[in-house]
């Protein structure tokens, strides 16, 4: 059953899923296979199925001093000293690109086009899916940015201001850009880059809750520093795994007792997944 979350519910909450359909452009990035497309699939569902079995505080899923890299994905990632198909883990120093999922090579590329990252896509995908946030549909008939007349030489903060610049686009693009924007850093298929299009990237982002920040660090940073959020998402999504079932409005107070609990034992999993189980919704639910 604990596999079960790991192939069912986490594919299914961090679109894992999804990364199967992704067909990365051959000619702009050439090295990705479906062998890479596996491996970046694989470093995910181990470090989830790591804080579960382990029962670590689900806070290592946002930020971990480790990872899990065959020498395919290390090669992907630049990081020495990994080889052979098997997948081991992988301390990481400070100066680490990697640890969390948000610096994850199948996340990075399951929120991005074919051709390009989309800050939208990914700021969308973080206040969705780590802060329980998601802001409202785009209005009817808005234009996508593909179908503007903008420079493609410019990086893709200039191209989304064209969005901004919109009343009817800022309210939700003021929400999703920034925070997309500071995972910049990482490609179309999460490599590492300092340049696009000839520009220095901008990584500088913010939150909805108006806190600002630079880069994948400072993102983690900011949510963080809001733990009960990622909690309660992710609460959230595992009642909703466990119950078969949207999460309703009356079932709010059993989230925040379940993530008041856990807050105790520093959100250890099992804390969540036991509070689940022995929550009203839970143990009044009808089978079906």
């Amino acid at each position: 059953r604990s596999r079960s979350l790991v192939d069912n519910f986490a594919n299914q909450w961090l679109y894992l899923r999804n990364l199967d359909s992704i067909t990365p452009n051959a000619r702009l990035f050439p090295d990705f296979d479906d062998n890479l497309r596996q491996a970046m699939k694989q470093e995910t569902e181990l470090l989830f199925e790591s804080v579960l079995r382990e029962d670590k505080s689900v806070m290592d899923l946002l930020q971990s001093d480790y990872t899990f890299l065959n020498e395919r994905l290390a090669k992907h990632y630049q990081v020495p000293h990994v080889y052979g198909s098997r997948f081991r883990k992988v301390a990481l120093d400070t100066s680490s690109r990697r640890g969390g999922l948000l610096r994850h090579g199948s996340i990075l590329t399951v929120t991005s086009y074919a051709t390009r990252t989309s800050p939208v896509i990914r700021g969308n995908w973080i206040l969705e899916n780590i802060l329980g946030t998601p802001p409202p549909p785009p209005p009817a008939d808005v234009p996508s940015l593909d179908d503007n007349s903008v420079d493609a030489s410019l990086p893709m903060r200039a191209k989304l201001a064209r969005h901004r610049a919109n009343k009817a686009c800022a309210a939700c693009h003021n929400l999703m850009d920034p925070v997309g924007f500071s995972l910049e850093n990482f490609d179309a298929i999460g490599r590492w880059r300092t340049h696009e299009e000839g520009h220095p990237v901008d990584v500088s982002g913010g939150l909805p809750d108006g806190s600002e920040f630079s880069g994948a660090a400072g993102l983690e940073s900011g949510l963080l520093k809001r733990p009960e959020l990622f909690a309660g998402t992710l609460t959230e999504k595992l009642m909703t795994f466990a119950l078969g079932r949207g999460v309703e409005h009356h079932d709010g107070p059993a989230v925040r007792r379940i993530v008041d609990s856990a807050a105790k034992d520093n959100y250890r999993m099992s804390s969540i997944i036991l509070g689940i189980v022995n929550s009203v919704p839970f143990t009044m639910r009808q089978s079906l």
